[in-house]
């Protein structure tokens, strides 16, 4: 996905996941400077940004109740993703709201004439929800090592999570081109610093 901070500029960024793009749009505590999901414009924009398959999701008219139920879900996954980032025990109330929007019907696709997918009538929100929920059961749970591997930016100030498919598993930054190239910045400068000041006469 293309974001584009508050500071100016743009940058792609993949999370490795559904459920973990979901919580590019915002948050409980400092990630509120983010929130898009307080219109459904917002979320309309987030679910064509997405990488749901197939493409071209249609919702119903989406309401305030829907838009509080879908922030219950990514704050409670935003909580369960850094606990796991940081290899701390997952909260129960998170864990509840998670197998609560998981235990809906998720959005249903078929097949076309043409043999194609496509999305079935009767799209919902809360089958929207139900989906990124077992996507996110299907993260902290599945047989694979990804799991394990979630993290969160080591960049100062950065909340942004992802899974590090990379194959040491040692990645670090949301991103090279943003806070990746900021630390090398950072060292570059301090180095700089550090040898001006042992070349500096002593007075």
């Amino acid at each position: 996905m293309t974001l584009r901070p508050l500071d100016g500029g743009s940058f792609r960024f993949d999370p490795g996941a559904l459920c973990l793009e979901l919580l590019l749009t915002g948050g409980p505590g400092p990630l509120a400077r983010f929130e898009v999901l307080d219109t459904p414009a917002g979320l309309l924009d987030w679910v064509a940004a997405s990488r749901l398959e197939p493409p071209g999701l249609r919702l119903p008219p989406v309401g305030e109740g829907d838009l509080a139920a879908v922030r219950e879900v990514r704050d409670a996954l935003q909580r369960l993703a850094v606990a796991r980032a940081h290899g701390r025990p997952p909260g129960a109330a998170d864990l509840a709201v998670v197998n609560a929007a998981a235990a809906v019907p998720p959005l249903a696709v078929r097949m076309t004439a043409a043999g194609e997918r496509e999305w079935a009538p009767g799209a919902s929100v809360s089958g929207l929800l139900s989906t990124v929920a077992r996507d996110a059961v299907e993260l902290f749970t599945g047989p694979h090592a990804a799991a394990g591997r979630i993290r969160e930016c080591g960049g100062p100030d950065c909340y942004l999570l992802f899974v590090d498919t990379s194959r040491p598993g040692r990645r670090r930054w949301c991103a090279m081109e943003r806070c990746g190239n900021r630390h090398k910045v950072r060292a570059h400068r301090a180095r700089t610093q550090s040898e001006g000041e042992e070349r500096c006469p002593q007075v």
